[in-house]
């Protein structure tokens, strides 16, 4: 790869959580920014936040996935930090004032992966079987789904979450399939949950850096590292879940891909990426808890104009289809969800 001309900045400090996982996030930027920048000094601030030290709760009652989140902000704040790496899927529809999102990058794998030492995939699961999950998103969807399955609440990182499976606390767990495949565990991946199964959560497979706003020799060093086409899919799916007034840790589901215009919905329903083409289809789903019930709506538009003005128009679709959910009984679904948490 060649080189960029070196930037102003010298030094640049990346804040992250200590799991395997986020570390793995933090180095591979590290290394894509050593890449344009060689003689630049990175270093990795790594923090314990909230939501690592509290394991034994399910999210949702303890505040959202925003606890993963919370401290490595305060780092930038406090300028120990210039950047911090996170899953966007973790990151809040709202960021606290001062702070941006300055870059999508490509996103890996949306999907859900189904992890077990016993089954292929999850219509081999006996009756009763019990799955282990820390996502409502997930639990709606496979009791929609497998309404006969047990759903039983699994935290830690993901080599907890593995140990607790092979110990037999579990018949089968499911994790995102890109933080495995990160962390090269792709042999533990038994199937990948189709989507029309699981829909995936805002932001699942995409790494997000959040910075200074205003910062521009850190915006400009980080540029290159931003995916437009990815970038429009996200904008598209958080304006739904934002449009709902949803945390990261409510049952609602949203995924976008980029088609080609005269290609026919329902043979782009595939696993797996598809950044084809300049027809943005959004999907989106809210359900009950228990998968009693489960709201469905899509939509789709053709972009036209600039990369602002077709961010703009994402952001519409995903408000569009988000009033589409709400016509259908979506507010009240999660104002109870709210109102017993």
């Amino acid at each position: 790869m060649s080189t960029m001309q070196q930037p102003a900045l010298t030094t640049l400090n990346i804040a992250t959580r200590q799991s395997p996982l986020a570390l793995w996030q933090a180095e591979h930027i590290r290394d894509r920014l050593l890449a344009l920048y060689p003689e630049m000094t990175i270093n990795l601030l790594k923090i314990v936040t909230k939501g690592d030290k509290i394991l034994d709760t399910p999210l949702a009652k303890i505040g959202g996935k925003g606890l993963f989140v919370k401290e490595l902000e305060q780092a930038l704040y406090d300028k120990q930090a210039d950047i911090a790496v996170h899953s966007l899927k973790d990151v809040p529809m709202e960021l606290p004032k001062g702070l941006t999102l300055g870059v999508y990058c490509k996103r890996a794998s949306p999907t859900d992966a189904f992890v077990s030492n016993t089954y292929h995939n999850i219509d081999e699961l006996p009756q009763g079987a019990v799955v282990g999950t820390a996502s409502l998103r997930r639990q709606c969807q496979i009791k929609a789904y497998r309404p006969d399955l047990q759903i039983k609440t699994l935290r830690g990182n993901v080599g907890t979450r593995l140990g607790k499976l092979d110990a037999g606390e579990y018949d089968a767990i499911i994790l995102a399939t890109s933080g495995l495949q990160r962390i090269e565990l792709d042999e533990r991946i038994r199937s990948e949950l189709d989507i029309d199964i699981c829909l995936p959560a805002v932001g699942q497979g995409a790494l997000a850096i959040e910075c200074r706003e205003g910062d521009e020799a850190v915006l400009k060093l980080l540029a290159p590292l931003n995916d437009d086409k990815a970038r429009i899919r996200l904008i598209a799916e958080r304006a739904l879940n934002r449009h709902l007034q949803g945390g990261c840790q409510v049952p609602i589901a949203a995924y976008a891909v980029l088609q080609m215009a005269d290609t026919n919905n329902d043979n782009n329903s595939e696993n797996g990426n598809n950044d084809a083409g300049n027809t943005l289809w959004l999907r989106g789903r809210v359900g009950q808890e228990d998968g009693s019930e489960l709201l469905k709506a899509d939509k789709s538009l053709t972009l036209t104009g600039s990369q602002a003005e077709q961010e703009a128009q994402a952001n519409k679709l995903g408000i569009e289809v988000a009033e589409m959910l709400l016509k259908i009984g979506a507010g009240d679904i999660l104002s109870a969800i709210y109102q017993s948490k």
